[in-house]
């Protein structure tokens, strides 16, 4: 009879294992090297968009790995890079996949910090290929209301009166974009406009279900300040001995970045975006890791190479076809300059802004 029972309680186990196996919950093995990992933490999370951005660091002499742990089609890789123990992990392309990612690894891990780094497009015509910039604010500018041909500026948007909905932040017309229009004669089109909305925010310390909104989010106040010791770095001006860029690349602070799951390559649209937002880099995931965080109540900043001109530049192809390497390198070689500055601070930030 205890036989019975033994055998019966391995049987469960084996079925609720292979349950948990097959509907993408934690394994049992895989939440006991988790608890294990945590013990020995915080640690400093690196939230990397591709591996061609995660190689030059996993190749640095900087950092040291010593394990890693799968979950979830993610492989988050354990080490230090000088004092500071850190988790490396790859998101993949877009905003959705930067959310997941951003997320599994503050609710599984022991986490004091987010960096975001990679390449991004750029929108400024004051800064070149190859710098890396630090944007104070991100915001998610691909979010919007789409109005219905023949309403304009005046015309409420649907659910605007309930809160869903908002006028405040502007609003792209695509008409103003309409060429080949000779002098005097009326142009339209049947897109009309798009209303930028903030996103919806379920903070961690709110209450849940009851929304808070967000546009422009700030990095943590205290990583950038320490950022501001980054600006005199030196960085790699040069592919290989042929092909080098014409400018001395520069790391600099910028006031804005955005992010959309959309690869920017249009001149206009570039444009637009400067002259209305101030952003400068334009990538495909910063905004997400910003509001991850932001709902978490967990500091991070991120940090983009400018890899090209978001279809700002005189090239037939796109400039990234070139410079994404180098663009990769010179994010890494700031990233590892600012963790070296954080280890040797013991400072913490809890303040967050957003607007």
């Amino acid at each position: 009879m205890v036989a019975f029972r033994v055998l019966c309680v391995l049987l469960s186990a084996l079925m609720l294992l292979n349950a948990q196996q097959g509907n993408g919950a934690l394994t049992a093995r895989s939440q006991k090297m988790i608890a294990k990992v945590n013990e020995d933490g915080p640690y400093l999370g690196l939230v990397i968009p591709n591996l061609y951005e995660m190689n030059p660091l996993l190749e640095s002499s900087n950092y040291t790995a010593t394990n890693t742990i799968d979950v979830a089609g993610r492989r988050f890789r354990f080490g230090t890079i000088g004092e500071k123990k850190v988790i490396l992990v790859m998101t993949g392309l877009s905003l959705i996949n930067a959310g997941i990612t951003t997320q599994l690894l503050l609710s599984l891990f022991n986490v004091e910090g987010v960096v975001h780094y990679g390449i991004a497009g750029n929108a400024n015509p004051s800064l070149n290929i190859g710098d890396v910039t630090i944007p104070q604010y991100w915001a998610h500018g691909a979010l919007w209301s789409w109005q219905r041909y023949g309403l304009g500026p005046d015309d409420e948007l649907p659910l605007e009166s309930a809160g869903d909905y908002t006028r405040k932040i502007g609003y792209l017309k695509f008409a103003n974009y309409t060429v080949n229009v000779t002098e005097g004669s009326p142009y339209d089109n049947l897109l009309n406009n798009v209303w930028y909305q903030p996103e919806e925010v379920f903070p961690v310390d709110g209450t849940p279900e009851e929304r808070q909104h967000a546009f422009w989010v700030a990095v943590d106040p205290y990583y950038y300040e320490i950022s501001k010791q980054l600006e005199d770095l030196v960085l790699e001006g040069c592919i290989n001995s042929t092909t080098c860029l014409t400018t001395t690349p520069k790391v600099t602070r910028v006031q804005r970045g955005t992010s959309a799951s959309i690869y920017l390559d249009n001149a206009a649209y570039r444009s637009f975006i400067y002259n209305k937002f101030n952003v400068s880099p334009v990538d495909m995931e910063s905004a997400s890791v910003a509001l991850i965080c932001l709902q978490q109540r967990k500091p991070f900043i991120a940090i983009r190479a400018l890899s090209d001109l978001a279809g700002g530049g005189s090239a037939d192809s796109n400039e990234a076809d070139t410079f994404t390497s180098l663009a990769a390198t010179n994010s890494v070689t700031v990233v590892l300059k600012f963790i070296e500055l954080l280890a040797v601070n013991s400072e913490s930030s809890t303040g967050y802004a957003y607007y």
